[in-house]
């Protein structure tokens, strides 16, 4: 896998604030990834979402209207079956509780606000690398080759 395939990837930021779209689209800049889409709109999310078809979507829990969390049940229950399609959850809220619960509805990183922005372009790296070896693997692999097999009785 290249650089270039994974600096291909769409991203989809959803958080309320202006500002953190502002830094994140900024600090995504820097790494090189020029397919970002964002809004403060959590009900804009799904549209997006099926419009655009992120590789990885970066969405904040606070927000008023509709949560982080009803946007994370709405997206996993649009997601197909054994599909990898990442979503890191940013938030304030650094709770075992919200933690459990974000990750327990979808998500699959978790970072608190103020972030570390090396730690969190790390994460995205991470979970864009492993989108795209999925991907890959879902071309070579027919589908449900990967299930495990029926015990017959």
């Amino acid at each position: 896998m290249s650089e270039d395939e994974l600096l291909a990837s769409r991203i989809l930021i959803v958080d309320d604030l202006p500002t953190n779209l502002r830094l994140l689209e900024l600090l995504l800049s820097r790494e090189g990834f020029s397919n970002v889409v964002s809004t403060t709109e959590p009900e804009q999310a799904l549209k997006l979402y099926s419009a655009f078809d992120p590789d990885l979507v970066l969405l904040d829990l606070m927000m008023p209207g509709m949560s982080g969390y009803a946007v994370l049940e709405q997206l996993e229950r649009m997601r197909p079956t054994h599909e990898f399609r990442p979503v890191l959850v940013l938030t304030a809220d650094a709770t075992s509780q919200a933690k459990r619960r974000a990750l327990s509805l979808g998500a699959k990183d978790f970072l608190t606000k103020p972030f570390d922005p090396i730690g969190a372009m790390l994460r995205v790296w991470n979970l864009l690398e492993t989108r795209t070896l999925h991907k890959q693997l879902r071309r070579l692999v027919p589908e449900g080759a990967l299930l495990p097999p029926r015990t017959v009785v």
